[in-house]
């Protein structure tokens, strides 16, 4: 079984896969067959082309995560969930702005590793304290 520091760590992966800038490197976190809700789009993801052509667009934003707080939950050997709030520092009209959004993340485990099957991100409908 896995411990929450090992799936935290798959947030760091994740945000790192954010900037290099790379969409097929972000892309490539995701299972075959996992769903995106995304943040910045109203078109749910479920094919690697679709998830790969919102990473294009989205990292054109030079985004940069930050978890402000999270629960992760160890479902199984193989499944696990981590949640919460994170917020982005992005570039938007030519200057950075922080946009606080809610997330979910459901890992799980395949013989090439940790894989995200579902991920859950959508702008925080209430401000929150900086």
């Amino acid at each position: 079984m896995s411990d929450t520091s090992e799936i935290a760590a798959l947030f760091d992966e994740w945000n790192s896969a954010l900037n290099s800038g790379d969409p097929a490197r972000v892309a490539a976190l995701y299972a075959e067959d996992a769903v995106l809700l995304p943040t910045m789009s109203n078109q749910v993801r479920t094919t690697p082309d679709g998830i790969r052509e919102y990473f294009a667009e989205f990292l054109t934003a030079s985004p940069q995560g930050t978890v402000r707080e999270s629960a992760i939950r160890l479902l199984c050997e193989d499944v696990a969930c981590h949640c919460g709030i994170y917020v982005f520092e992005l570039t938007s009209g030519g200057k950075r702005v922080t946009v606080p959004a809610r997330f979910s993340f459901v890992y799980q485990r395949r013989a090439d590793g940790w894989k995200i099957r579902e991920h859950h991100s959508s702008v925080m409908p209430e401000p929150i304290d900086a």
